[in-house]
This record gives C-alpha cells, sequence and structure tokens, in this order.
C-alpha cells in the first residue's frame, strides 16, 4: 500500500515521502497514530501543491535574502567605543553592538546570531564581517571602530 508520511519515521522515512509500506503497518500503526495518508489521488494532489508552495516560499526568501545581502556589502557601520593607551578597547565588539548599529544607522534589522565575527575586534580601525542571511547568501559588511 502508498502511503505518505506526514512525519519523518526512523528507518521507514521522511515527512512528505511517498513509501510502500505493508497494510498491517499501514493500518494499524501508521494510519492509527496519524503519522500517514493513503496516497489517493487527492492527497497526491495536495501534497504536489504544498510542495509547490514551499519551493516559491523559499525562492522568495532566497531573493529577498539576495537584495539584503546586496545591500549590505555596500555599506559601513560606525560602533563608537571607549578606549585606553594605544587604541585597545575596553572589551570587545560584539556581533550585537554591530547589529544594533546596523539597525540605527541603516535601518536593517538583522538578528546578532547571523552576523558572524570571525575574530574578536578589540582596537580602533576597519574590520570585514559576515552577515549570514541565507545558507546561500553571506554578505560582508564594513565596520568601523573609532573612539568616543
Amino acid at each position: 500500500m502508498k502511503v505518505i508520511l506526514l512525519e519523518d519515521i526512523k528507518g521507514v522515512g521522511k515527512k512528505d515521502q511517498i513509501i510502500n509500506a505493508s497494510d498491517g503497518y499501514a493500518k494499524n500503526f501508521l494510519f492509527a497514530k496519524n503519522k500517514a495518508l493513503e496516497a489517493t489521488p487527492n492527497n497526491l494532489k495536495q501534497l504536489e501543491q504544498k510542495q509547490k508552495a514551499e519551493e516559491k516560499k523559499k525562492a522568495e526568501e532566497y531573493a529577498k535574502a539576495k537584495d539584503l545581502g546586496d545591500k549590505i556589502n555596500d555599506i559601513s557601520v560606525t560602533v563608537s567605543v571607549k578606549t585606553g593607551n594605544n587604541g585597545k578597547l575596553f572589551g570587545a565588539v560584539t556581533n550585537k553592538e554591530i547589529g544594533t548599529a546596523l539597525k540605527e544607522q541603516h535601518n536593517i534589522n538583522v538578528d546578532k546570531k547571523k552576523i558572524i565575527v570571525s575574530d574578536s575586534i578589540k582596537a580602533v580601525g576597519e574590520k570585514t564581517v559576515d552577515v549570514k542571511l541565507h545558507p546561500k547568501v553571506t554578505a560582508k559588511l564594513i565596520v568601523k571602530i573609532v573612539e568616543l
């Protein structure tokens, strides 16, 4: 019997996958616990529509991330910090501070977890950080560190 899985089942298959299951397993386990639907023409059509909608949504998210990435590549943010002797900072500039500066200066809201600071920023000057907007889109943001 062909069934459409409604969730991931270890050793059987992934969500929205169409599998062949024995009649007893399908009726007594998969259908009884709402883990699968019978692969009727109507259910297959609904699955196909759902997959098309998900693909369209993913394409839109990618396009938005690409546009935002292009915008971020063209700008820089300035972070003002207190410094000690020789231009050394008290502490370090964090991704949270960079995200706040990006929001205040350019009105671009990016989650702090998406801003990747490879080496800690502990001195005045310019530094380039990565902003991971999408699995396929990473933008480079120039951060200028200045004294207060």
